[in-house]
């Protein structure tokens, strides 16, 4: 608490600052990138491996994005049709 109250003063000049809006920028452009990075290579290339699966995924994410359907819900989905047609 005591460091949170020290560095106020400090983070509200961070905020103003332009130079440090930029690095804030690119270092969340570079977190975005390794974490495509990390879920393209140990997941996408083992579990998207046919053409049904990868039917199944992006059906799976338009109901996560275009239907709003809750997540556990898609989760149960997609463990009953996957054990069902992969």
């Amino acid at each position: 608490m005591l460091l949170v109250t020290g560095l106020l003063p400090l983070w509200n000049r961070l905020r103003a600052s332009a130079v440090a809006q930029s690095l804030l920028a690119g270092a969340n452009a570079t977190v975005v990138g390794i974490l495509l990075a990390a879920l393209y290579q140990p997941i996408w290339t083992s579990a998207i491996d046919s053409g049904k699966s990868l039917a199944l995924a992006l059906i799976l994410f338009a109901g996560l994005q275009v239907w709003k359907i809750a997540p556990w819900i898609l989760v149960v989905i997609g463990a009953v049709l996957g054990g069902i047609f992969l």
